[in-house]
């Protein structure tokens, strides 16, 4: 018996390590590319430089969209996270049947298929006349990110005592500076969480921006699917080994940040 479960987990964790690595070897590959001192991407690089870092660095367009991105998914970590956390307290504090159809309905953005929701802000945008604006681009993402600052939030809440901020209240706090002084900093590390997915994914979104964005408020992946499309640049490589290792930075903060808080 003690055989065969030994066996059994011995498979589970190759199977385990061969997902990580099918997950991990884009990256793998992407990362050598970027250093390439070839005018076109090769794996494995004949030699290495750090000539595509430069020819983005020193791009204005390039620049000009990474600026964008940067305004985009700062503006939406701001405006997403207050608002999340606003949703899952209300969803977690009360026991109204109309709080679970909004969750549902601030989960959409995760269960519709990201090219009909495109679709839909496009003709709302063409409309309203938003596209091709950086409010109309922050305005959207802010839609797709909330579904993930209500999710870690409302994880969060889950783990917190509510006993303790009916104690605050009961001592003559209103609800607002019980949730501030008493809820908030305990459930933090939550609310990072989702911020900083929120500000990912602001970041590293495509598809809806490649309907409703253009001209001067283009953001860096759409640039990124043009250059792409058009020919195959190195500097893309090199654009995407600094996303990765932005978004993995993030990802450490938050691990850390966590860790660091006392259970």
């Amino acid at each position: 018996m003690n055989h065969k479960l030994s066996l059994g987990r011995i498979l589970f964790i190759g199977y385990v390590v061969l997902v990580l690595l099918f997950l991990i070897l884009p990256v793998l590959i992407v990362v050598p590319m970027s250093f390439s001192d070839s005018r076109f991407l090769s794996f494995p690089p004949s030699s290495y430089s750090l000539r595509w870092y430069e020819a983005f660095f020193g791009h204005a367009g390039w620049m000009s969209a990474a600026r964008t991105s940067l305004i985009v998914a700062c503006a939406t970590a701001l405006i997403a996270t207050p608002i999340g956390v606003a949703a899952a307290y209300a969803i977690n504090a009360s026991s109204h049947w109309i709080m679970r159809y909004l969750k549902i309905v601030l989960l959409l953005p995760l269960i519709v298929p990201v090219i009909i929701v495109a679709a839909g802000v496009f003709f709302i945008y063409a409309l309203s006349g938003m596209l091709h604006t950086i409010p109309g681009l922050i305005m959207a993402d802010v839609m797709l990110a909330l579904p993930y600052v209500v999710t870690a939030v409302t994880a969060g809440l889950h783990g917190f005592d509510k006993t303790q901020e009916m104690v605050a209240r009961s001592l003559g706090m209103n609800r607002f500076r019980s949730f501030m002084t008493v809820t908030l900093p305990q459930i933090k590390p939550s609310v990072l969480t989702g911020a900083i997915f929120a500000f990912i994914q602001a970041l590293d979104e495509t598809m809806v921006a490649l309907f409703i964005s253009g001209g001067r408020n283009q953001p860096l992946t759409v640039r990124m699917f043009t250059a792409l499309r058009d020919e195959i640049d190195p500097t893309i490589a090199a654009i995407s080994t600094l996303l990765t290792a932005g978004s993995f930075a993030l990802v450490m903060m938050m691990v850390l940040a966590r860790k660091q808080t006392p259970a």
